[in-house]
């Protein structure tokens, strides 16, 4: 089953699977090889991390490879937003407490929902995924029924909304 991927969160998963790949990997393989020279191994405390380090980077890399192989890249901007689907922001009115509140929504790996970019797979994208403006729908939750009315649907570039933006740093393993 492919999953939808802007062109940047493409970018950034290719960039640290590339990372981890070439830098990381190398580095705690020699880090293992140098313990690993110090003597007795089950009692080596430096060659038991590092061979730890390398088990959660090869874990890592494959997750990373499977998420790239799955991957559908898609450009939400060439969209019309005249229906709610990948890569739209939508304005919704919570009709029970009246208030409205926007969301966009992404892929799996791009997702912040405490920054309202919500997964595909989140329950609320998929009740609104094909619908229109004005339409409303009703969706069922464990803490009960919630009402919403799509106010509007318009188009944001979803890397500006992002405020975890991953870089180099954040992919080595310490």
């Amino acid at each position: 089953m492919q999953e939808p991927i802007t062109k940047e969160g493409y970018d950034l998963l290719t960039k640290e699977f590339k990372f981890l790949l070439e830098v990381e990997k190398p580095k705690a393989a020699h880090e293992k090889l140098v313990a690993a020279a110090l003597g007795d191994r089950s009692e080596n405390a430096d060659y038991q991390a590092a061979k730890e380090k390398l088990r959660h980077i090869d874990k890592r890399l494959f997750y990373l490879n499977s998420v790239l192989q799955k991957a559908q890249i898609i450009d939400p901007s060439l969209s019309l937003h005249e229906r709610v689907s990948f890569g739209s922001s939508v304005r919704l009115l919570d009709i029970n407490c009246d208030e409205e509140v926007v969301y966009t929504i992404c892929g799996i790996t791009e997702a912040e929902p405490h920054n309202n970019l919500i997964s595909v797979h989140a329950p609320l994208a998929r009740a609104m995924i094909g619908k229109r403006a004005n339409e409303e729908f009703t969706l069922f939750l464990p803490s009960g029924k919630k009402e919403y009315e799509i106010v509007e649907i318009f188009y944001v570039n979803i890397f500006s909304l992002k405020k975890n933006i991953r870089s180099e740093a954040d992919f080595s393993f310490h």
